[in-house]
């Protein structure tokens, strides 16, 4: 799924995974009236189609994300472009070896085979 694309049936996805709409819509931050309203086809706002796609279909952990790493990594992308690039690819290689999602790393033996 791309950036920012529209999600075709949140209700699906909240089906497949097997959530209910509270467990579903509390992790990204929404209320599960405001879900049912996007499930019955109100439009989402990018900001929340983006957090479902992140949580849900990426598979991320918001609780495991800190102001330091967003900061580290526009660091790493002004002052050391090539090392952020190499490191983005070798991180991009271990996922598709692996199968392993973008916060997991085999130091925190939190791998997830999918």
């Amino acid at each position: 799924m791309q950036l920012f694309n529209k999600i075709p049936n949140p209700r699906l996805l909240r089906h497949q995974l097997g959530l209910n709409q509270e467990a579903f819509w509390g992790s990204v931050g929404v209320t599960q009236s405001g879900g049912s309203r996007y499930e019955s086809g109100r439009d989402m706002p990018k900001a929340v189609r983006e957090l479902v796609r992140l949580v849900h279909v990426e598979g991320l952990d918001l609780s495991r994300i800190r102001n330091d790493d967003f900061a580290i990594v526009e660091y790493l992308q002004q002052a050391h472009p090539d090392l952020y690039k190499h490191l983005h690819g070798a991180v991009q290689a271990a996922r598709a070896a692996r199968q392993i999602s973008p916060l997991d790393t085999p130091e925190s033996g939190t791998s997830r085979q999918r």
